[in-house]
């Protein structure tokens, strides 16, 4: 038994492509924020809005025009390491935030003026405790505030106007590992957060915060008892079953759960008319599989949960006892469309472990999951009945100080964080990824809280017998699961990409172009080289009746922590550094707001 103290608690979309549904849900949800995301001259959450699918209707640049795009503006930052994440743009203002420290800025967006800024004191010791880089994937708005989730966990509220702290409240432990480095969503009157540090033991959850003072509404954790969980062993279902008692329990040796890991530090998304919140967890700790027998769950594993009261509906999990430190955490995108001739709400997601899925969002029905990069090895299949994928024993790492060669993908997956589009114009997905594979090597490691807890070396490499470089960016088809057209890249894709009205598909490379493709056949329109490397999410806007694409470039991440954090090692960054070691010859760290637009 591992002896770490137990953490008891009683106490976690727009849900359509068509907006027009969202106002019979206006009753359900934060009726400004539902008003907002419907108006496409405005970017007033991380995704656009609540489904996550990253598009707008704007359609002022063209794929006939987007040639001839200029740089509008730019905006210096003032920090290094990677921008993640995007601007919000609300009215006249657009904020800005950065990697720690953790600065925000509002800008006046007729004047180009500063109109406030807030840099919070935060204990440099954090930084020691933040896996893959000092990122932070954005900022939240509701009700006057703007939230702005710090890396050492403290969640603060600002006021929209004058950026002076209304609120703020304490999320996790920095000295036990627990870090925050995700965008929160404002869901009615709560705000949703999550937690990061699966690298240090860190127990995962998703808490719901009152947006009016801070106060404690719910805390789910994705491993241990049901109670603390929040789920109900007769009505919450995983693969249409109900999941049992203490489900999570019986899957791990003893109370390895508490130090389990499935944090939470990716994106969400929310349905108003099913007031459900869709999420995904990591990967188990430590990533020495032979020291965590079982199907430990619940990391790896899309959530299904009530926005009221964290109840969760139903579950998944994706990669069941993973080897292969295959995050679950990427974006859940939710759209409404025929599915083979039936009208369904779904939910497409792209794990890091190489498969594209697609669920019924109401009960969680698996319905497609296939590859989405050729190149992954380590299973056949995902067995279709028990939703469980067909492991190849080859690529397995269940053998302690055995260096398993050739696994495809490497353990920064098929694709990270940098979340995809989805364009209603073409019912396509458009998908930046990752193009490479691995060699991997557990060990033994004990567990010391605040100190690491990985228990494996890698080494990371392009994916062979391909076309040499470390990425792709796709279109995909989620009722087929099958790619529509690939753009190779000499780099991963590791910025987030946007849809438009205008059948243009933008999205920023980590040499630090921003690209413009044609959304039918991926044709390049238009390239920028901005100032660093881009692993920022692309956005548009409307000022002043003039449309702007905006993108924060700044190269770091996993995949550029080897320049971010000057690591030399080919094992360094988990393995990253490596791979993306001559990332250094074509561009250098610094975040810039740059800014597009059509010349007058």
């Amino acid at each position: 038994m591992i002896g770490v103290k137990r953490l008891r608690s009683s106490l976690l979309a727009v849900a359509t492509v068509s907006l027009t549904l969202l106002f019979p849900a206006a009753s359900q949800a934060n009726d400004e924020l539902l008003k907002l995301q419907q108006d496409p001259d405005q970017w007033v959450m991380w995704g656009g809005n609540y489904s996550g699918n990253r598009y707008s209707p704007l359609d002022q640049i063209n794929a006939k025009n987007a040639k001839d795009l200029q740089v509008a503006w730019t905006f210096s930052t003032g920090v290094l390491r990677g921008h993640e994440g995007g601007p919000l743009v609300l009215g006249d203002t657009m904020y800005i935030h950065t990697p720690f420290p953790n600065k925000v800025f509002a800008i006046d967006l007729k004047t180009k003026a500063l109109i406030w800024s807030y840099e919070p004191k935060q204990d440099a010791s954090v930084i020691a405790v933040m896996c893959c880089d000092t990122v932070n994937r954005g900022l939240a708005y509701a009700d006057g505030k703007i939230f702005l989730q710090q890396a050492d966990t403290t969640l603060v509220a600002l006021d929209q106007k004058t950026g002076e702290v209304i609120w703020k409240i304490v999320n996790g432990d920095p000295k036990s590992g627990g870090t925050n480095t995700n965008a929160p969503l404002v869901v009615k009157d709560k705000i949703i957060t999550g937690i990061s540090g699966g690298e240090f033991g860190v127990r995962g959850y998703l808490t719901a915060y009152n947006i009016k003072d801070g106060s404690l509404a719910w805390r789910a954790y994705s491993t241990g008892p049901d109670e603390e969980m929040l789920v109900d062993p007769e009505k919450t279902t995983a693969m249409l079953k109900p999941i049992g008692k203490d489900s999570s329990l019986e899957s791990w040796e003893g109370d390895q759960w508490e130090i389990g890991g499935g944090t939470t530090w990716g994106w969400f998304t929310y349905d108003p008319e099913l007031n459900l919140i869709y999420y995904g967890t990591g990967n188990p700790s430590t990533w020495n599989p032979s020291q965590r027998p079982g199907d430990n769950k619940y990391s790896m594993t899309i959530m299904a949960r009530d926005a009221d009261t964290g109840m969760a509906k139903w579950l998944y999990q994706m990669t069941p006892h993973d080897e292969w430190d295959y995050d679950g955490v990427n974006e859940m995108i939710l759209v409404d469309k025929k599915f083979n001739g039936k009208d369904r709400k779904l939910l497409v997601h792209f794990d890091r472990n190489g498969f594209g899925y697609t669920l019924d969002r109401i009960s969680g029905e698996l319905l497609v999951a296939e590859k989405f990069d050729p190149a992954v090895n380590w299973a056949t299949h995902v067995d279709m009945e028990t939703g469980v994928p067909q492991v190849v024993a080859k690529y397995s790492t269940s053998e302690e100080d055995v260096d398993t060669k050739g696994i495809c993908p490497a353990a920064l997956g098929s694709k990270d964080q940098q979340p995809a589009s989805y364009s209603p114009r073409t019912g396509l997905f458009y998908v930046p990824t990752n193009h490479v594979c691995m060699n991997y090597e557990p060990f033994e490691v004990a567990y010391t809280a605040g100190q690491p807890y990985v228990g494996a070396t890698l080494s990371m490499f392009p994916a062979p017998g391909s076309h040499g470089g470390l990425g792709n960016f796709i279109a995909w088809d989620a009722e087929k699961g099958e790619i529509v057209w690939s753009i190779p890249e000499p780099f991963s894709v590791w910025s987030g990409a946007l849809a438009t009205g205008g059948g243009v598909v933008f999205y920023g490379t980590l040499e630090g172009y921003l690209k413009a493709v044609d959304e039918k056949t991926g044709e390049e329109l238009y390239r920028f080289k901005t100032p660093s490397g881009i692993i920022g999410n692309v956005n548009t806007y409307v000022h002043d009746g003039k449309q702007y694409i905006a993108i924060l470039s700044g190269v770091g991440g996993w995949a550029g922590i080897g320049m971010a954090a000057g690591l030399e090692g080919d094992t360094d960054g988990l393995g990253a550094v490596g791979a993306y070691r001559k990332l250094s010859d074509y561009t250098q760290l610094g975040g810039v707001l740059t800014v597009f637009a059509l010349p007058n």
